[in-house]
């Protein structure tokens, strides 16, 4: 008898096991193809987003607003929300590998007349303990607390990615903000000087040394400059707004940073971005993304198992007698073995084994697509910040030439050689030139930020 049952569990096993590989067997592999190098020519295994973003962003203020946003920020702060959620539910899906135990407590007074042949009352009492357990024949509880597990630890790469993506909001803004200062820096300075050539021009025109035409030509450009200051002060206004919004504050948050401070371009020539490998280990929306995918595949071992029949062991204990006084000398106990399996379901459990494989495929193709723009993300980054020092240099050697313009131009209208509008051409030029820098600069740090969260730094604790 005992080889029989042997046999049997022996059988059982068999089965189980082997329906864990047909559960998935149509779940394809995801085919990333990926590159040998993120970079052409770049094949270091170092990367910048080893960093820490404390380390990578040295700027004291830019780190205070971090920490800050990190504490703060509504979006983060429903991403540790989602973690929690979804590791009460892995929790939850665990606990289907134990035994449920429930009690029940009853009293009724069953009163019957049969074809009038006189009225009966039957009174029941009842206490039990009911105790159930189903055994995982086929693998369903093991897919679900796989796909439970999958969840949680995608909603922990969700937040990390989360982080990752508040940390560069922030970093960008914080650029957008100083560039903004520095361009109404720019614009001060650059009305300071005009309203010095107005005073100028009009003194040289009261003196007859100058038509008036010049005088009015001075009061044009002190006009036109002073012109820009409320755009840029509304755009610092706006900026600021969003930068209380990522740091989860209301507008009576005082910004404390420097006022007055440049843009100084203290960046590295040379970044490694590392290998093609490093993007799928480090970059927390791929690893989501992975996890979602196992998910996916968990949900067709689901769907695939809950075709079979399910065997369910129950046992019942308690007193069940129709005298409440002489309730606990009566017990009553009861073990069932019961299985329940579906017969005539006219293919809904097929069907849903089959939409489960087509939820794989979008999942898996979601994936593969995600890598692609990962790769695209990562090369565009860092294409943008080569770019951006090249642009750099070229509009740092633009405001040097202008300056140089600007004062032979001063120096040749003092002894009369060209006209006041050559002059005022010549500071036109010199301002252009120093926006144009400041907004280069801005670039560059922003292009920087972006390589950074592109590769996948930001997001450690």
């Amino acid at each position: 008898m005992r080889v029989i049952q042997y046999i049997s569990l022996c059988v059982v096993l068999c089965i189980a096991l082997s329906s864990c590989g047909v559960a998935v067997k149509m779940c394809k592999e995801p085919q990333l193809n990926m590159p040998t190098e993120i970079v052409e020519g770049q094949l270091d295994s170092l990367t910048i987003a080893d960093l820490k973003w404390w380390e990578f962003y040295g700027d004291k203020t830019l780190c205070k607003f971090i920490t800050h946003a990190l504490e703060n920020n509504k979006d983060i702060l429903a991403a540790a929300a989602k973690v929690e959620q979804s590791r009460e539910l892995n929790k939850s899906a665990r606990a289907a590998w134990f035994p449920k135990v429930g009690a029940s407590v009853m009293a009724d007074n069953e009163i019957e007349n049969y074809t009038n042949k006189g009225r009966t009352e039957t009174p029941q009492f009842d206490v039990k303990l009911d105790l159930s357990w189903e055994v995982d024949l086929w693998g369903n509880i093991k897919w679900t607390t796989r796909k439970a597990a999958a969840e949680y630890l995608a909603s922990v790469e969700a937040q990390r990615a989360m982080r990752m993506t508040i940390i560069a909001e922030v970093a960008t803004t914080y650029f957008q903000l100083l560039a903004l200062e520095n361009e109404l820096l720019i614009v001060n300075r650059t009305l300071q000087t005009r309203s010095e050539g107005v005073q100028q021009a009009k003194l040289r025109y009261e003196g007859g040394l100058t038509s008036e035409t010049v005088y009015q030509q001075a009061k044009v450009e002190y006009a036109a400059t002073a012109a820009l200051i409320p755009a840029i002060e509304t755009q610092i206004e706006v900026t600021k707004n969003s930068l209380k919004v990522l740091m989860g504050e209301y507008s009576n948050f005082e910004l404390e940073y420097a006022r007055m401070k440049v843009l100084d371009r203290d960046i590295p020539t040379e970044l490694p971005v590392g290998l093609p490998s490093d993007l799928l280990t480090r970059r927390p929306d791929l690893r989501e993304a992975e996890q979602g995918l196992k998910a996916a595949t968990a949900a067709v071992g689901i769907a695939y198992t809950d075709r079979f029949p399910k065997l369910v062991i129950g046992l019942t204990g308690g007193w069940e007698n129709g005298s409440l006084v002489d309730l606990f000398s009566a017990p009553y106990g009861l073990v069932t073995g019961k299985l329940v399996a579906p017969l005539f379901e006219f293919g809904r459990r097929k069907a849903k084994y089959e939409a489960a494989i087509q939820a794989y495929d979008v999942a898996r193709l979601n994936y593969e697509k995600r890598v692609l723009m990962a790769f695209k993300e990562t090369n565009d980054a860092y294409v943008r910040y080569h770019n951006a020092r090249k642009a750099t240099e070229l509009k740092n050697n633009l405001r040097e030439a202008a300056l140089k313009y600007v004062e032979l131009a001063t120096f040749q209208y003092k002894y009369g050689d060209i006209k006041y509008i050559n002059v005022l051409d010549a500071q036109r030029s010199y301002f252009d030139s120093q926006i144009g820098l400041a907004n280069a600069v801005r670039d560059e740090y922003i292009a920087l930020v972006q390589l950074y969260k592109s590769l996948g730094g930001g997001w450690e604790e």
